[in-house]
């Protein structure tokens, strides 16, 4: 591997041969690289830059946007690159800064704009500043840049407060000090090499100022920012008073996540956006109580989007889908954001396993569930999802139908959580298995030394290969899609929909000339033919006056 360039290349002007279409994020398809997972170019096993590189020709004509690339920093992996240890410098296993220049550059070329991942809530512990305040010692300058306290207990022995990790066990560990004795402790949300950083010290806000401005002079697009409901605690680090405290997220607004405080951050980041040319976004991976709540980081002078995640939490139920839909646009109408719609992404098992279960079961699960029902549901939510007003999201996968890998070993999983009693599932290993792209292969065309997660017996049949150009596959349904999703004029960006009339467990709503149907239910329903029929996600049957839609089948129509 080349050695890391000590510096960036020079600005890229690539930006201006992206399409300057205004407003270009009220109705983008953002598509979603996990790089270790993508395209492998060495052969190492591990996905990489220069591979997805490769592939943006089929990103291309895929028909989406963007690309958002989920974290490819220097980092000790001890979180698949969600621990960064240098924020201004690519992991040699990802590439280098080079590979990343050409990547943008490339992707600029192709009508495609680039979102890199921002992680501004924790550092590494092998970051500069975290090992200079080990070495410094209680009462050093250094230490207040992250959250450190002395313990409670007569000797210090206890945590200073009741908080537990995302990852499980107590949100806070303890250092021994340089001298060799037991000393302060401090914070991590997530695990133990994930330090938080106290976003109450200038140095903090300083450096993620220069960060911004180092990644969107290389031309990046925008930023995804990790857990944008966090940064900011409730003064004095109160106690909780409960345990089981993961049982509370979504739905109270907790002391360390979703404090207003963070909204003065934004504020600042967005007029540092704003000084460049080319409609460079912000995205925000903020979990709320409420989608009300997620509006707030999207105010005119915040962010532009916000993971719509009640959405993708959502079962696939007439009701219940049409009851977020309303509120969604309700909340987002008043501070005039687009609405985002995503499905699945690296953190929640897909969802065509979701569907191809009962619901009720969460966002990650363990059992396959039946597979067929799982595919035809999913590509019905696909639709859906496509027809909303707004932006919407797709990950990598998604449109080949994956499945989540529910079978892998244990002795191959890497998911961090899965290594702690408590916490989360830890099964996100499942979602996170290798994209196949031939049909044969020692890794299906994923790389020529096989995969870091062993893909399945089978996963060719699944490939680009074996579903481009054919019929029916869910690769040229979703193909098809964003194509009339761009060429037809009432899709895309909106605020709202107009309901129509449909029998129980059916959603349908028109748009312009536009009509969406979509039959949740496990029947064939008989419905109003609404004109002509643009595309459905199963086989339909007309009249001259009446469509017979399958179940779990959306149809698109126009009057036009």
């Amino acid at each position: 591997m080349s050695q890391q360039p000590s510096a960036a290349p020079a600005p890229t002007s690539a930006v201006a041969t992206v399409s300057e279409r205004h407003d270009w994020w009220r109705d983008a398809v953002i598509y979603q690289v996990y790089p270790r997972s993508f395209a492998d170019s060495n052969g190492d096993g591990m996905g990489d830059l220069e591979g997805v590189r490769t592939r943006l020709p089929y990103l291309r004509d895929l028909g989406v946007d963007a690309v958002w690339l989920s974290p490819f920093y220097a980092s000790p992996q001890a979180d698949a690159g969600y621990d960064v240890a240098d924020y201004r410098a690519v992991d040699p296993m990802f590439g280098t800064l080079l590979d990343a220049d050409a990547l943008i550059r490339d992707a600029h070329a192709l009508g495609l704009r680039i979102i890199v991942d921002l992680v501004p809530n924790h550092s590494s512990d092998q970051y500069e500043w975290f090992r200079r305040a080990l070495a410094e010692g209680p009462g050093s300058p250094s230490r207040d840049r992250y959250h450190f306290r002395p313990g409670k207990g007569k000797n210090g022995e206890l945590p200073p407060n009741d908080w537990e990790s995302i990852f499980g066990g107590p949100a806070w560990t303890r250092v021994t000090e340089p001298d060799g004795t037991p000393g302060e402790w401090y914070l991590h949300l997530f695990a133990p090499e994930q330090p938080d950083f106290n976003w109450e010290h200038p140095a903090v806000g300083d450096e993620f100022r220069s960060i911004l401005r180092f990644w969107l002079d290389m031309g990046v697009d925008g930023f995804r920012i990790d857990v944008a409901h966090g940064m900011v605690k409730a003064e004095g680090l109160p106690d909780l008073g409960s345990h089981e405290q993961l049982k509370l997220l979504g739905n109270d607004v907790m002391p360390f996540f979703d404090q207003d405080g963070v909204h003065a951050i934004y504020r600042q980041w967005r007029r540092i956006l704003d000084e460049y040319s080319g409609e460079r976004i912000f995205v925000a991976e903020a979990w709320t109580p409420t989608v009300e709540r997620t509006a707030n980081y999207v105010r005119p002078d915040e962010l532009h989007q916000a993971f719509n995640f009640q959405y993708l939490g959502t079962h696939w139920d007439a009701g219940e889908l049409r009851t977020v839909i309303d509120r969604t646009l309700d909340a987002m109408r008043p501070v005039g954001a687009p609405a985002t719609w995503v499905l699945s992404n690296h953190d929640v098992t897909r969802h065509a396993t979701r569907f191809a279960n009962p619901a009720g079961l969460g966002t990650q699960i363990r059992l396959a569930g039946d597979r067929a029902l799982g595919l035809r549901r999913a590509r019905a939510a696909t639709l859906l999802m496509l027809a909303l007003p707004g932006s919407a999201y797709v990950y990598q996968g998604e449109e080949l139908g994956l499945p989540d890998v529910v079978d892998l070993p244990d002795e191959v999983r890497q998911d961090p959580a899965y290594f702690r009693g408590a916490g989360q599932d830890g099964f996100r290993d499942g979602c996170r298995v290798p994209i196949p792209w031939t049909r044969e292969g020692s890794s299906y065309g994923f790389g020529d030394g096989g995969s870091w997660l062993p893909q399945p017996a089978g996963w060719g049949e699944l490939s680009v290969e074996a579903q481009t150009g054919e019929p029916g596959s869910t690769l040229e349904l979703y193909r098809e899609a964003l194509a009339v999703r761009r060429s037809n004029a009432d899709l895309g960006a909106g605020d709202a929909v107009e309901w129509l009339r449909a029998p129980e467990g059916v959603v349908a709503f028109r748009r312009g000339d536009f009509v969406c149907v979509a039959n949740t239910t496990g029947e064939s329903v008989a419905l109003p033919a609404y004109g002509r029929v643009l595309l459905a996600s199963g086989e339909i049957t007309e009249t001259a006056d009446e469509a017979k839609v399958p179940a779990d089948t959306t149809v698109w129509w126009t009057r036009a």
